[in-house]
């Protein structure tokens, strides 16, 4: 008898853990909460029938790990070349310093020691060696720390780990921006190898400067572009999951996970044995899952790719948590943000397919965001708290001329703010048609920025749409804790094996897999969390 696998939430995670177990063997139900139009979570997709032309992806931009993407599409049968159509970003990104010239970063050791050389004169010879580490670096954490539930001590006694035992120590406990700072001097070079901190939900100063190995992946191995954006990533999972038999069921909010211990299983399981501390005297089992209109799904195992806040929280009775509120009292939500959407009439010149605005003082962009302060007293985004003045813009029409109607442009905008749903929703699904007063506020502070930074005077008159996201948007679409926008910040506290565990440990058929859980944030994250759990059930 086929293992029957219940799967919720339908975003990468989810849609790669389905396609993975159906084509392991198990008949699979993958349910989301959300119309077929919520597939992909985060990595969602945005039209507006008044702006026809015009297509945004809602969620990630950047393509980067691309073995991550070749490993799945391997284990999925087929290959990334079979299933995408990849284009090459050269320059992979330009920078907008403020109050210097822009910067095209380019891809390839030599092109990238020649920029820094540049700048800086030395700087080049020491951006071969910091690629070389982060290269390095790369290459243990792809073979031993992310493809691993870290069940045992296996992934820390390789040869290769033992041998740089010391200096991986060190990368943990040292954080990115003292790396950086300590090898360069030029701001922009620094900014350069430092933002990275960002896609990884935190800030260079609570980064660990493991985290090197960000620079490697785009520095070096270079930045792609699915062409359809990260929506044709999304339609791939969805396709190779249904063509091995999972079933997706759209518009199933799952409101329980369902165990024998029952539904009032609220006392604490564990129980305390001399010498051996607290322990599960004997784990309960998932039987099912519970939606909001009463259905009962059974189960013999359970997935759960949704924010794992509100799967422990929410979805378990409070004597089956592994991690209860108390745990989430200490960690750290890493960025919110508000997502700012236009179409623009006219060509944009001034900007890449990719383009990163940076601040010359950067640490109160940091501190509005994880410390609820105001990033500016003077200029666009003065006096809102909790907005950073440093922000990604992606013009996908650079490269994709079906993202926006001819003699126009498409631009996503990424603000980093506060974590906090206070902030507000934006207009992009609000049924008034537009947004909070705060995500609004900011949006206009975003457009005036980008306008003043990449030498556009005119960004505002010429934009024919504009569509926003907030942090509120987040929570109430994916149950994202605080709102936060990407995952758990990768802290020293919240990387590799600390991060927690993709299982829990009071049920014994419950497993987890996404953002917020191991390895981390990202899509080729999401993706490896999904082989995990597959590794784990065998």
């Amino acid at each position: 008898m086929a293992r029957r696998t219940v799967v919720i939430g339908g975003g990468v995670a989810g849609l790669a853990a389905a396609g993975l177990l159906a084509r392991h063997g198990d008949e699979v139900i993958l349910l989301e909460k959300g119309g077929t139009d919520q597939l992909g979570g985060r990595a969602g997709s945005l039209t507006v029938p008044e702006a026809p032309g015009f297509r945004w992806d809602t969620g990630p931009s950047w393509y980067l790990m691309p073995e991550a993407f070749d490993r799945f599409f391997a284990l999925m049968g087929t290959s990334t070349a079979a299933e995408l159509d990849l284009v090459d970003l050269d320059p992979g990104y330009r920078v907008l310093p403020e109050g210097l010239d822009p910067v095209d970063v380019p891809v390839g050791e030599e092109a990238v020691a020649a920029l820094f050389e540049s700048l800086e004169p030395g700087a080049g010879a020491q951006v071969r060696r910091y690629l070389a580490e982060a290269g390095d670096t790369y290459r243990i954490a792809v073979d031993r720390f992310l493809h691993t539930s870290f069940r045992s001590p296996a992934p820390f006694l390789g040869r290769a780990v033992l041998a740089r035992a010391g200096h991986l120590v060190r990368l943990l406990t040292g954080s990115l921006r003292g790396l950086v700072d300590a090898r360069f001097t030029d701001r922009r070079l620094r900014q350069i190898l430092s933002y990275p901190a960002v896609f990884l939900s935190s800030r260079p100063s609570a980064t660990p400067a493991l985290y090197q190995l960000m620079s490697y992946t785009d520095l070096v191995q270079g930045v792609k572009y699915p062409v359809g954006g990260f929506a044709a990533v999304v339609e791939a999972l969805r396709r190779l999951a249904v063509a091995e038999g999972a079933e997706i069921r759209t518009g199933a909010e799952v409101t329980g996970i369902l165990t024998d211990r029952g539904p009032d299983a609220t006392a604490n399981p564990l129980r305390r044995i001399p010498g051996l501390g607290r322990i599960w005297p004997g784990r309960a089992h998932a039987t099912g899952v519970r939606l909001a209109d009463g259905t009962v799904i059974p189960a013999d195992v359970v997935v759960s790719a949704a924010d794992l806040h509100h799967t422990e929280t929410e979805l378990l009775p409070a004597g089956l948590r592994t991690y209860p509120e108390p745990h989430w009292r200490y960690a750290d939500a890493g960025v919110g943000a508000v997502v700012v959407m236009l179409g623009v009439r006219g060509s944009l010149p001034e900007l890449a397919h990719h383009t990163l605005i940076f601040s010359a003082d950067w640490t109160p962009d940091f501190a509005a965001v994880f410390d609820g302060g105001t990033a500016a007293t003077t200029g666009p985004g003065a006096g809102i708290p909790g907005m950073s003045r440093s922000v990604y813009v992606s013009k996908p029409s650079a490269t994709d001329p079906d993202v926006a109607p001819a003699g126009h442009e498409n631009l996503f905008v990424l603000v980093p703010a506060a974590a906090d749903v206070g902030t507000g929703h934006g207009s992009a699904y609000a049924a008034s048609g537009t947004g909070s007063d705060r995500v609004e506020q900011i949006a206009d502070a975003v457009v005036e920025l980008i306008a003043e930074r990449a030498g556009i005077p005119d960004l505002a008159e010429r934009t024919v749409v504009r569509r926003t996201l907030g942090p509120a948007d987040f929570a109430d679409r994916y149950h994202s804790w605080h709102g936060w926008a990407l995952g758990l910040a990768h802290t020293l506290a919240q990387s590799a094996f600390l991060r927690g565990t993709n299982n829990s440990r009071a049920v014994a058929n419950l497993y987890y897999a996404g953002s917020t859980t191991t390895p981390g944030v990202g899509v080729p994250m999401c993706l490896i969390s999904a082989e995990n759990v597959l590794d784990r059930l065998g």
